[in-house]
């Protein structure tokens, strides 16, 4: 340990910021133009650091809702813009989950179901809605440069850049062996997504693990899981082919980290796939499952794209 804080104080003494930035959602402008109309309406999921009170979210919510000719609402996880962000990091994956699906259902503008919008960390709570509650339903769920899947390093620490050594202290030391605790797994947002291709056979990952629950890897399969990915008609998944937040970016497509940590996996050759752990595979032949890009970084993208997502995927 006493190591890895050495190198985490000689990054800063590089220059290196000691709290990494994250990016949030871009602020729109003109938010009047209508293209057409959406039968249902649009909710929204802000991502880490991010918050529906913040005037990035607010103006998406906006523009979208007007260019659609629809309700359009963000979902905070808290009454403000404080414990909004805050709960991002310190409220567990599954009572973000909870606390969400209870705001959808208070909503009577959401009863008869409604389009979803997840940015970065946003789409972990949809997916988890959808898993665990779906009612009032969800039609299509527009995933952009999302943690679905989870991650294997934190934000902006790639263990194959140039900060590879101290970021796999940092995986090895600060989160390998915590992480699949009970005490970590009900602390930490990002811990409940951390997937360490290396522990997913180990005791803890299965027994304790938010995500391993999900995906069905865990000690205990959920068959109302797969029931109620199946009830969603599209999940359109938008990757960031520079992401260097997500990682691997695979991730965004439902791939991951093979057992060695460095062999990339598509989406069709992961176990949760092959096996249909939690539903993707009978998705997936549905025809159910749809992929689209962006050519930047970690939600950069531009008005005219999210636009464009939205009239492709929303429009009927």
């Amino acid at each position: 340990m006493k190591v890895v804080l050495c190198l985490l104080l000689a990054a800063c003494a590089m220059g290196l910021p000691a709290v990494p930035e994250f990016p949030t959602a871009p602020m729109f402008e003109n938010p009047t133009i209508q293209a057409g109309s959406s039968s249902l309406p649009t909710v929204f999921m802000h991502g880490m650091g991010d918050s529906c009170f913040n005037p990035g979210m607010k103006s998406i919510t906006e523009a979208v809702g007007n260019h659609l000719g629809t309700y359009s609402v963000c979902i905070p996880t808290g009454p403000d813009q404080a414990s909004d962000t805050n709960n991002g990091f310190f409220m567990t994956m599954n009572d973000n989950v909870d606390v969400f699906a209870k705001a959808i259902q208070n909503d009577t503008n959401l009863a008869n179901g409604f389009n979803a919008v997840g940015f970065s960390q946003g789409n972990s709570v949809i997916r988890g809605y959808i898993q665990k509650y779906n009612n009032p339903p969800v039609s299509t769920f527009l995933s952009v440069h999302g943690t679905v899947v989870g991650v294997a390093s934190f934000p902006k620490c790639n263990p194959s850049g140039i900060l590879g050594p101290v970021c796999k202290l940092i995986s090895r030391f600060l989160v390998g062996p915590i992480a699949y605790t009970e005490f970590v797994q009900n602390k930490l947002f990002q811990a409940d997504y951390f997937r360490d291709p290396k522990l997913t056979a180990s005791d803890g990952y299965k027994k304790n693990s938010q995500l391993a629950q999900w995906n069905n890897e865990g000690d205990n399969v959920d068959p109302t899981i797969n029931a109620n990915f199946a009830k969603v008609k599209r999940w359109a998944m938008v990757k960031a082919l520079k992401d260097t937040m997500i990682y691997p970016n695979d991730g965004e497509w439902w791939g991951c980290f093979a057992a060695d940590g460095e062999t990339r996996l598509a989406m069709n050759q992961t176990e949760w796939y092959t096996k249909d752990l939690f539903g993707l595979k009978t998705a997936d032949q549905a025809g159910k499952i749809l992929f689209d890009t962006s050519p930047g970084d970690h939600l950069q993208f531009t008005q005219e794209e999210l636009y464009g997502w939205v009239d492709k995927y929303f429009l009927e």
